[in-house]
């Protein structure tokens, strides 16, 4: 894995402006990306990696959301802030994305064939003899039957996994460097989970590509990623390489996710479970967002923001708890 940053996210905080108030869905976001590496954003429902991914291109409803501040930095380009005509060159073609819903995100009026062949004519100086090529060998490389067919059907002629693998074909469309992936494999049975997730893992060994890969399911990180940040209130609580995520989490939200996991080996019926719920980042509480639901809260923690910082070189963590942060 190459330790060139591809893509740099600094401060980056995504608001959106409603009727009953501020919701600062992303609220201070800092990671980067380097080349050829698969980067997991986890956390539950409600916590902000999902918006964070689609900050990056800007692919969220507008208004009521803006990118209020930060940078988002590719290739000398801030995302943020570039023109929407540039972006959109950028958008498909340098970095694409998988979306959580592919009944959605998928056009119920076209077929799957002229949607692939869509993407490839706006970025790429084929014809559309070889754009249909391009087609069919996309869809034959995510192992969907019969390619002729599949081309013809519309979107609700598919599986939920069929569906999910033709978006994944379209994304890889225009060969893109970074692949943003926002749960791929929430809504298929976990035969199509494991196929979708060899074919993210093979993007990755054989195109050298870099992956965001968006979950809230740790045995996914442990399977694809090579670090992990673990997003709470907008914010990134805990940056490190899965293993050491998994192995020594310096956070206690991070525990307590490791801690849902289920454990063969215990007699245990029930799991675990974190208390309380995500904060309404209409109303996020003062101090450390997660100190109404932490076990070792500190009065520290109720009144002063922690800030992210190494315990490590490759560890990260905005936690009041470790002494050594802010010295």
């Amino acid at each position: 894995m190459n330790s060139e940053a591809l893509l740099e996210v600094k401060n980056l905080k995504t608001w959106f402006f409603t009727r009953r108030g501020i919701v600062k869905a992303v609220n201070g976001v800092d990671f980067a990306l380097r080349r050829g590496e698969c980067l997991c954003l986890v956390g539950e429902s409600g916590c902000g990696k999902s918006v964070t991914a689609l900050s990056l291109l800007r692919l969220f409803d507008s208004p009521p959301g803006k990118i209020v501040e930060g940078e988002i930095i590719y290739q000398g380009i801030d995302l943020a802030r570039c023109p929407i005509g540039h972006l959109r060159q950028i958008r498909g073609k340098d970095i694409a994305m998988v979306f959580q819903n592919a009944q959605s995100a998928l056009n119920p009026i076209f077929t799957i064939g002229d949607q692939i062949i869509e993407q490839i004519n706006t970025h790429l100086d084929l014809n559309r003899e070889q754009a249909l090529e391009k087609a069919r060998m996309l869809l034959d490389k995510m192992r969907i039957p019969e390619v002729d067919r599949a081309l013809t059907q519309y979107p609700h002629q598919m599986s939920g996994g069929m569906k999910q693998r033709a978006m994944i074909a379209m994304s890889l469309s225009c060969d893109p460097c970074i692949l943003i992936a926002d749960e791929p494999t929430t809504a298929v049975d976990v035969t199509i989970r494991a196929q979708i997730m060899n074919i993210l893992q093979e993007l990755k060994r054989n195109r050298d590509m870099s992956i965001i890969f968006i979950t809230h399911d740790l045995s996914l990180v442990r399977e694809i990623g090579d670090r992990a940040a673990v997003i709470y209130g907008g914010r990134i609580v805990e940056i490190a390489p899965v293993e050491r995520i998994l192995n020594k989490p310096a956070h206690p939200y991070t525990r307590g996710l490791i801690s849902c996991l289920p454990d063969v080996s215990s007699e245990s019926k029930r799991l675990p479970s974190i208390e309380g719920n995500t904060p309404n980042p209409m109303d996020m509480p003062s101090g450390c967002p997660f100190h109404p639901r932490c076990n070792r809260v500190m009065d520290v923690c109720r009144s002063v923001l922690p800030e992210l910082m190494n315990i490590l070189d490759v560890h990260a963590v905005a936690c009041h708890l470790h002494p050594n942060l802010g010295k």
